[in-house]
């Protein structure tokens, strides 16, 4: 399960109409709360994966009023078993898994298994 926040950009004017189309469709997105002199509405979305989210991102945008909508956070439920998995794959660089790694130090050669 993926969630995600929104934030959506409508005209002040609109900002009413913006929020009762996001009660309305509450299979798109949950409203939360929002800047009514600024146009400012935050909403989240949930989905079973990224392409779920990104077609539900995509209806916010298309509907009407919404100068603009763009994700701002997410939340992926299996993210922490990838980094596990990831972490404990014998053919990732070290480099990757580290947390106190100098930028300066590391060298780019187009792939990072040739780092050494």
């Amino acid at each position: 399960m993926n969630i995600s926040s929104i934030v959506i950009q409508c005209l002040p004017k609109y900002y009413d109409e913006v929020v009762e189309w996001c009660n309305q469709n509450s299979d798109i997105c949950e409203y939360h709360f929002g800047d009514k002199e600024k146009g400012k509405i935050i909403v989240t979305i949930e989905g079973a994966d990224v392409n779920e989210e990104v077609e539900k991102l995509l209806k916010i945008q298309q509907a009407p009023h919404i100068i603009a909508a763009d994700m701002m956070m997410t939340y992926q439920e299996d993210l922490d078993d990838a980094i596990k998995e990831l972490e404990s794959a014998e053919d990732v660089p070290e480099l990757l898994t580290k947390e106190d790694v100098d930028p300066d130090t590391v060298v780019y050669h187009g792939d990072l298994k040739k780092k050494l």
